[in-house]
């Protein structure tokens, strides 16, 4: 695993991001912190997290919010109880499943008939708008084919040891505008009383104009512990390509 402090400033909180499969930090550059740290996990070729849990700060409040395939991989590897809040979106804790995840042979087709064109039509089909798509296609990650296609199949091996990890989750929320993975899937997986479902593409972050923002909307819908607003929720969405904050990436 890799990770990534996208903001580091020692604030109270502290936002534990496991993304998905074939991320890196470039496309969430677009998005400030607002009063909020923020360490992304990624590249999960392998599983270890000594190093991770050695790097989140002491003295603050940590909230996991694991996103797609960094559902399946933080319920591997943490304990509930270390958490302020635990949030899964997008994901399942059975991933690689007909009912419950991604459907098996669509996932191992990806593995046997990867290229550049297939991580192409996968990174298109996480959103439905268009914009916010040539968004991250202008700032996709950097990572090379072999090392996606190494993630798959590590991922693959995983879950056939371990096809189902446990529920470390305070709130699920299902994407139902989903075209990876499928939100009757996610919905049959978590069970319908207990999960939300909002209406978002697989890729839902762009929606937030910050990660500070992002915690404080799923708070509002009674999920996380309530943190101080920083200036209110749901302004606008990011701005489009003009005034953007851009933070500097600091890689361990």
């Amino acid at each position: 695993m890799k990770t990534c402090w996208l903001n580091r400033e020692g604030n109270p909180d502290c936002i534990l991001f496991m993304a998905g499969w074939g991320m890196g930090p470039e496309p969430f550059q677009q998005m400030t912190a607002g009063p909020m740290d923020v360490i992304m996990v990624y590249d999960y070729r392998r599983l270890d997290h000594a190093d991770l849990l050695s790097q989140l700060p002491e003295n603050s409040r940590i909230h996991l919010l694991s996103w797609s395939m960094g559902v399946w991989v933080a319920g591997k590897l943490f304990q509930q109880n270390k958490f302020s809040s635990t949030t899964a979106i997008g994901g399942t804790c059975r991933p690689i499943d007909d009912a419950y995840g991604l459907p098996e042979q669509l996932f191992d087709a990806t593995i046997n008939n990867f290229s550049p064109v297939i991580l192409n039509n996968f990174y298109s089909a996480m959103f439905d708008n268009p914009e916010q798509a040539q968004w991250f296609l202008d700032n996709p990650p950097n990572r090379s084919p072999v090392g996606l296609q190494e993630e798959l199949i590590a991922l693959r091996t995983a879950c056939r040891v371990q096809p189902e990890v446990k529920d470390i989750f305070d709130h699920k929320i299902v994407t139902s505008r989903d075209r990876i993975f499928p939100a009757r899937n996610q919905i049959r997986a978590w069970g319908r009383q207990n999960c939300e479902t909002m209406a978002q593409p697989h890729f839902p972050f762009y929606q937030w104009a910050s990660w500070a923002e992002l915690l404080e909307d799923f708070s509002r819908r009674g999920a996380a512990p309530t943190l101080m607003s920083a200036g209110g929720i749901g302004a606008a969405p990011l701005p489009r390509k003009t005034g953007m904050d851009q933070k500097k990436l600091r890689n361990d």
